[in-house]
Formats: structure tokens, sequence, C-alpha cells
């Protein structure tokens, strides 16, 4: 009898241990990435026309996170590639993220914990991903390319301004009413979320350029031997390391992207940068005054440099859980450093709850026209900031 009740003890515990590896990892980001419900709502003659022609960009999404074939449209998150197309997105920057600390706010985190490992170890990520930032993030950059490869050329890794260009004219050289019907084609570049994710070791920068990762925030949620975060402990400048990574990442024609750094840190970069840097994903502080926020001196400086602030699409950023609040966000930013440095920055799939996903993203054109910006500052903001910036900033 007491051998039966362990069997069966066994077997129950080997159901659970298999039920949390198969289906685990689907339902924490169903619980993570969460959409609004909402009814469907059908844009304006003028917003839909527009919104079809537009060349749209975003700056932010933390997809490659999740277990999820991006090539397949899910019902889990809010990016994949059928989606990407139904919204019309260009290109998407597709962010990795290696390290996040339990109980996450914007306030104050400390660097002892690690909530990625565990997801790692139920996705069944390679085993050196278990314990290494670096390894984690050779795996997100991996899988991307896999999916570019896959795709039969309907997506494209961009890593130089170069392959940009080529992409860009061929999703021109689609017929105008096929390209506003079904434009076919999209595209993705590599960002990372904190140098961390160099294991201590500059060094580590050559092997994630290498794996065609182009652009790196020096902090996300804590502070690191890099720089210090607006939500860390210290919340201090750069580091000498932080010194030498920032010259190593422009001399190699990285994009330094400042979201998620102290003030003293964003500022420490500003006196350093010789190229345009960005603020991937964040909120304005004129319409939504909290930690995460840029103030005005920031998203100033940010523009001085020839970069773009991306605003994002979650409460926390807006103050709001709509397009007419991300619009408001962006009609701040747009008064104080002009149209030509404000672009979008979702962070889909980062663990927020977004309005929309991004196959609805005529809502945000709509938005736009509402608050009165012109069709060619909107035709900026909806992309061509983004895509001036990477023709000017990659290798």
């Amino acid at each position: 009898m007491v051998r039966k009740i362990i069997r069966w003890v066994g077997a129950v515990a080997v159901l659970l241990i298999l039920g949390a590896f198969l289906f685990g990892p689907a339902l924490v980001e169903r619980i993570m990435n969460k959409t609004i419900s909402h009814a469907p709502e059908a844009p304006s003659p003028r917003a839909r026309d527009l919104h079809k022609t537009l060349l749209i960009a975003d700056l932010h999404a933390d997809s490659l996170l999740w277990r999820r074939n991006l090539l397949d449209r899910s019902s889990r998150g809010h990016v994949d590639m059928p989606r990407l197309l139904e919204g019309n997105v260009a290109l998407q920057a597709f962010t990795i993220v290696t390290k996040v600390p339990r109980g996450l706010n914007i306030e104050r985190n400390d660097a002892s914990s690690d909530m990625i490992q565990p997801l790692m170890i139920l996705q069944v990520r390679p085993f050196a991903a278990w314990s290494s930032l670096t390894e984690r993030a050779l795996d997100q950059a991996t899988r991307l390319r896999e999916f570019a490869e896959q795709s039969d050329g309907k997506f494209v890794l961009v890593r130089t301004a170069a392959e940009l260009t080529v992409y860009l004219a061929r999703r021109e050289r689609l017929s105008a009413p096929r390209r506003m019907a079904d434009p076919g084609i999209t595209a993705g570049f590599l960002g990372v979320e904190g140098a961390h994710a160099l294991d201590g070791d500059l060094a580590n920068l050559d092997k994630l350029f290498g794996a065609g990762i182009r652009m790196m925030a020096p902090t996300h949620f804590f502070d690191n031997d890099i720089a210090g975060s607006a939500h860390g402990t210290a919340k201090g400048g750069l580091t000498d390391m932080g010194k030498q990574l920032i010259r190593r990442m422009q001399v190699r024609k990285m994009i330094v992207d400042l979201a998620h750094a102290s003030p003293q840190a964003f500022a420490d970069v500003i006196a350093l940068a010789t190229r345009p840097v960005v603020v991937s994903h964040t909120g304005v502080k004129g319409t939504c005054n909290n930690t995460r926020n840029l103030s005005d001196d920031q998203i100033k400086a940010v523009a001085r440099t020839g970069g773009v602030i991306s605003i994002g699409y979650w409460e926390t950023a807006v103050c709001g859980k709509d397009a007419k609040a991300i619009a408001r966000a962006i009609r701040y930013a747009a008064s104080v450093a002009g149209a030509q440095h404000v672009a979008l920055g979702s962070d889909y799939d980062g663990a927020i709850t977004a309005p929309f996903d991004s196959s609805e993203l005529v809502r945000i054109t709509e938005a736009l026209l509402a608050e009165n910006f012109s069709e060619a500052e909107i035709r900026m903001i909806m992309g061509e900031n983004i895509l001036r910036v990477l023709k000017e900033t990659l290798p």
C-alpha cells in the first residue's frame, strides 16, 4: 500500500512538473502581457487612408522573452509578425530583457533577485542562459535571427544602414495598391535592456554586436556596474566602466538608449554623446509626473543630440488607458522638442497592460489627427524619426 501511495505521489509530481514546463510560461505571459478588452472601432476614413501609407516604427518590444513563435499569430501578448503586418509596422525594435528583480516598482529595486532565471528554466532555454545574462541575450538574439531565416523573406533582421536601405527600397517596390492592402513584409532590429547583460565584462560587447544587437541601455530596473537606474537604490551616474562602455558603443555605432537611466547617469551619457541617443520607451512628466518619466530638460537634451523620445502605451507612462493619452503625451513632447524628435516606444510584451496590440495602431494615427498634428508630423512621429536615426547611426 505504501509503495502504491509513493508511486501515485511520484506520478502526480511528474505530471505537475510537466504541466509547469508545458503550460507555465504561457500562463505567466497571459497574466503579465494583457490587452484591455475593447470593442473594435472603425477608424475614420481619413485615419485609415493615412495609416496605410505610413512607415511605422516602434522602438521597444520585449517579445523575445516569451516562448512564442513570432511568425504565427497568437492569442497571447501584443506582437507577432501577422499582427505587425496588420498594423502596417515597417520596423519593430526587439529589446532583450536579461534580468528583472522581484517586487518590481518604479521607485527602488535592488539587484539581489532574478525573476528571469525561472522563466529561462521553464521555457527550456539553453542551459548556459540559466545563469549567464550574456547567454540570455545571445539566445534571444538567435531566436530573432531564426525567425527571419524561417519567414520566407516576410521578416527582415536589420543590422546595418545598408540593410535598412535595401529593406525600405524593397518595401517601396511593392505597388501602392498592394502596400495599402497588405505591406507583405516587415522588419526588426535588436536592442538590450540593461548593460548587466555583459556579465561584468566589456569584452562581451563584441559578442552582442556580433549577434546583431545594435542598441543598449546602460541600466534597467536596478543599479549595475555600468550606471545607476532611476529605479535603483543608489541612483548614481556612470561608473568608470560605464564611461568606457559608452565610448565603445559609439565607436561601434551602437545606439545608446537612456530608458530607465538615473538622472545623473542620463546627464553623464549626454555629456559623452557624440551621436544621437534615444529613450526607447517612456512618458513625460508634463502629462504624467512620476519617477519613470522624463523632465523637459531631459527631453531637450536628447533632442540636442539629434535623437528621439519614444512614448510608451502603458498607464504609468501616459496616465491613461487609451490612444488619446498616448497622443497627449506625444503632443507635449513635441511642444518641448519638436515633432522631429518624438516617436513610438510601446513596451509591448514588457509585462504591461496595453490599450490595444500591434494590429490596431491606426488608433494612434486617429488620436494624433485629433491632436491637430499635420500629416507630415504624423509621418515623422509614427516612424520616420526612428528610421532617420537608424540611417544616421547604424554601422
